[in-house]
């Protein structure tokens, strides 16, 4: 995989450069790093399903496999055989040899279709099946296409194409190229579910649901002019409808074990390309960052997230969170319930807990359902399975947690965006006064303002929602380090501010909370919660980093109402 060089009396060799945003696949496997997914393609061919549905998280290599596929059966004029015949599936025996530039392909990505309305959606599909259409203008010029077929291609290179015309193109296109090529294409829609995450965020849901429908059942429902189709997405496709009656859609999710090796790294995958970086022993962390994931039984780490750790001088971050697609994450916590706030918290602390999961996950679910909401943060890549059992109606009961510290931290910044929402900055400064000067009395009245004043929820909220309301706060001061819930001393800590100049005092909270509780068991409860720092020793971690200044504090809730002893 080294590139050899040799001059001025000098030998070499220069390391491939990382594919940082590659999915074109004859770049991706020439000119950069390239891990080998090409047996992909030896599994659909001993299977050979007609039309294949993969789900998986966003960057996880679905458009680049895509692409692979289309490289590997396209009948071109280019002899594409070149870019594999390093490759694994080439070793495979000429049965798997001979599919290779089979079939015409219809390819279409929706990867980039991300608009605010569905006239500027519709404008960029149009442009999109215009292009696909117009490189296979081979029809055109066809004596084996009739004169429908042409002016069917003549409109859709037009952009004079009107809606119902563009519904009808994968159905035309396939048609026009079956009698063309005498083999019926393949047709491949990779991202299929963009645009309808965008009409469910922007207000134009049904619009595109109608439009998309339309387009894949012409395509791949019933259609004797495709040979094979491949979609991917983050969701499975019944419930929306878009393919009704359509059975013989094989679909592999996170959950299944077929395929799961193909999207993402492998732990041996992302060992020997830390090897060929020479950074092998950097290996335990990367596993912390970006693995967790586990797709049927194979263990998956993010793809992108190492790609752009090895990029970024193995430097560790949440590169994910800036790919843009996290904002279903925003939507969920704006909508949030009480309950399903808690357990966004405990999932930040580590915990995990059983959740039905359904596959079938749609949209509109997230707020009509909040049971739906655990569904989609699985499949769209923010949780992982840690246990699996076969539910009665055939989907899954299961135990999940956060895969790792980069998906921890994407929920962190998301939740404290909400709270910054409601928090005014002159708040958030007051409060970080009253932290380091060790004014308990300003600390409480600081935070009694917010509960009076912002969400009606701390009404029936529990421990863990006030774990996370104070998490946020403190997670605001940028002078510290905020951890959770670790272990120090002979417990567990709530929350502890370690400075980060060291003339600055450490803090330490401890958190309690009751309902119903009158003025004076409030007190108590506070100070409960400000002896168990002291009996359990809770400042032994910020005295062994030499932080002998701390301020403690028991912070005691009940409903909408605070109560804070200190010392």
């Amino acid at each position: 995989m080294n590139d050899f060089i040799q001059g001025n009396h000098e030998e070499k060799f220069v390391k491939k450069p990382l594919p940082v945003g590659i999915s074109d696949y004859r770049r991706a496997s020439t000119e950069y790093y390239y891990v080998d997914k090409t047996m992909m393609i030896k599994e659909f061919i001993d299977e050979r399903p007609l039309v294949s549905l993969f789900t998986r998280p966003r960057r996880f290599g679905k458009t680049l496999n895509m692409d692979m596929l289309r490289t590997f059966f396209e009948k071109t004029e280019e002899d594409t055989s070149i870019y594999f015949k390093d490759k694994k599936i080439w070793q495979c025996g000429e049965q798997y040899r001979s599919y290779q530039g089979k079939y015409p392909v219809i390819f279409l990505t929706f990867k980039d279709i991300k608009f605010g309305t569905w006239e500027d959606t519709f404008e960029q599909i149009r442009k999109l099946i215009m292009k696909e259409a117009y490189r296979h203008r081979e029809i055109q010029t066809s004596e084996r296409c009739d004169e429908y077929d042409k002016k069917m291609f003549a409109r859709l290179v037009s952009e004079q194409a009107d809606e119902a015309e563009l519904s009808g193109a994968l159905a035309d296109l396939s048609a026009a190229l079956d009698k063309h090529y005498g083999i019926a294409p393949m047709i491949i829609i990779d991202e299929y579910d963009i645009p309808i995450q965008q009409g469910y965020m922007h207000g134009f849901y049904d619009e595109v649901i109608l439009f998309m429908r339309n387009l894949f059942s012409g395509g791949l429902k019933d259609n004797r002019h495709l040979s094979f189709g491949f979609m991917t997405g983050i969701l499975r496709v019944a419930k929306e409808s878009i393919f009704s009656g359509l059975n013989n859609l094989s679909i592999r999710s996170v959950l299944d074990n077929k395929y799961s090796a193909y999207f993402g790294f492998t732990s041996d995958e992302v060992r020997e390309m830390a090897e060929y970086y020479g950074e092998s022993d950097r290996y335990e962390e990367i596993c912390d960052w970006y693995d967790g994931y586990r797709f049927g039984k194979t263990e998956i780490f993010n793809p992108w997230s190492v790609i752009n750790y090895f990029n970024n001088d193995c430097a560790a971050r949440a590169f994910w969170q800036a790919t843009g697609s996290n904002d279903i994450i925003g939507e969920i916590i704006h909508e949030a319930d009480t309950e399903v706030y808690e357990k966004l918290i405990a999932l930040l602390d580590g915990e995990s807990f059983v959740t039905y999961i359904d596959t079938d996950v749609i949209y509109p679910q997230i707020k009509r359902n909040p049971s739906s909401i655990y569904s989609f943060l699985l499949v769209a890549g923010y949780l992982k399975v840690i246990r699996m059992d076969i539910a009665y109606n055939g989907d899954y009961m299961c135990e999940v947690a956060l895969p790792n510290k980069e998906i921890r931290y994407v929920y962190s910044k998301e939740i404290l965006q909400k709270l910054e929402n409601m928090i005014l900055p002159s708040t958030v400064i007051s409060v970080q006064e009253a932290m380091y000067i060790g004014d308990s009395e300003m600390l409480q009245q600081r935070i009694q303002t917010l509960l009076t004043q912002t969400v009606s929820a701390f009404d029936t909220a529990g421990e863990n929602f006030y774990h996370g309301f104070v998490l946020g706060l403190c997670a605001l001061v940028n002078d510290s380090y905020v951890t959770s819930n670790r272990e120090s001393g002979d417990g567990r800590y709530d929350i502890q501010l370690m400075p980060k100049n060291k003339h600055l005092p450490g803090i330490l909270i401890e958190l309690k909370a009751e309902k119903d509780c009158d003025e004076k068991a409030l007190k108590k409860l506070s100070q409960k919660a400000l002896q168990q720092i002291e009996s359990k020793r809770y400042d032994s971690e910020l005295i062994s980093k030499g932080i002998h200044h701390i301020y403690k504090y028991g912070v005691a809730f009940s409903g909408k109402h605070v109560c804070v002893s200190g010392k």
